[in-house]
C-alpha cells in the first residue's frame, strides 16, 4: 500500500466521525487556502533553497550550509506532531531512511513545535533523523508554504484538543502547508512536493527517484 492510500483510508476513517460543523469549517478553509495561491507561490524545483539555522529537538543547531557540505538533502516540512496524517508521513520517511542515507543524503523533518515538542515526537516514533523547531515559522515563510489559520478553523482546533498556542511557542496560527523538498549540494531545489490539502505526502519511492536522478558530483 503507498502512503497515500494509507493517508486516504485514515481521512475516510477519522473525517467522518467528525461533528457536521466542524466538517463544514475545515472543507471552506481548506477551499480558501486551495484559492490563495499560496502553492503557485512556493519555492518548486529549480529555486535555490533559503539557508536556515534551526535547532534539533536535543539542543543542537543544523544549517543547511552543513547539511548540503556533506551530500544532498531531503527536507520535509509537517504541521506538528498533533496531526496524524503527519505521524504517519514521518513514519514512512522512517522506514525509508536507509534507502535515502545510501544515496548519501540526509533527511531533514521541520516544523513550528518547540523543541520539547518534536522531543516527544522523535522518542514515540524513534525517528533516526533530526527534527527541527521552526518556532514563528521563519523558514516555512522563506520557502513561501506558510499561511495562518482562519479564525473559525483555530476555534475547531482548539476543540479538538490541539494546544497550538503551547506546542508552536506561543505562535498558534502559523502553520506550514505539506512540502517536501531534495536539494543538491549546490543549494538547487532538484525535485519538491507541496499541498495545500494537509492529507497528501510526497511519497518515499519519489523521493528515492529524485534523489536517484540528481546528477552525478566529479
Amino acid at each position: 500500500m503507498s502512503l497515500q492510500d494509507e493517508l486516504t483510508a485514515l481521512l475516510r476513517t477519522g473525517y467522518t466521525r467528525l461533528p457536521a460543523a466542524s466538517r463544514e469549517v475545515m472543507e471552506r478553509a481548506a477551499r480558501e487556502l486551495a484559492a490563495s495561491g499560496l502553492a503557485a507561490r512556493a519555492l518548486r524545483t529549480g529555486d535555490s533553497a533559503p539557508r536556515f539555522s534551526l535547532p534539533t529537538a536535543t539542543g543542537d543547531t543544523v544549517t543547511l550550509d552543513a547539511l548540503l557540505a556533506a551530500g544532498p538533502v531531503v527536507l520535509t516540512f509537517y504541521r506538528g506532531a498533533w496531526c496524524p496524517f503527519c505521524n504517519l508521513a514521518l513514519r514512512a520517511l522512517q522506514a525509508h531512511h536507509a534507502d535515502i542515507t545510501a544515496r548519501g543524503a540526509q533527511l531533514v523533518a521541520i516544523s513550528p513545535q518547540i523543541p520539547d515538542e518534536s522531543l516527544t515526537l522523535t522518542e514515540k516514533h524513534s525517528l533516526t533523523f533530526d527534527v527541527l523547531s521552526d518556532v514563528g515559522s521563519d523558514t516555512a515563510k522563506q520557502f513561501g508554504i506558510s499561511f495562518d489559520l482562519p479564525d473559525d478553523l483555530a476555534v475547531v482546533y482548539e476543540s479538538f484538543g490541539f494546544d497550538l498556542q503551547r506546542v508552536n511557542g506561543g505562535h498558534p496560527r502559523t502553520l506550514p502547508v505539506p512540502a517536501t523538498y531534495v536539494i543538491d549540494r549546490d543549494g538547487t531545489i532538484r525535485w519538491s512536493f507541496l499541498d495545500t490539502d494537509y492529507s497528501a505526502r510526497a511519497e518515499p519511492s519519489d523521493i528515492l527517484s529524485a534523489l536517484d536522478a540528481l546528477p552525478t558530483t566529479p
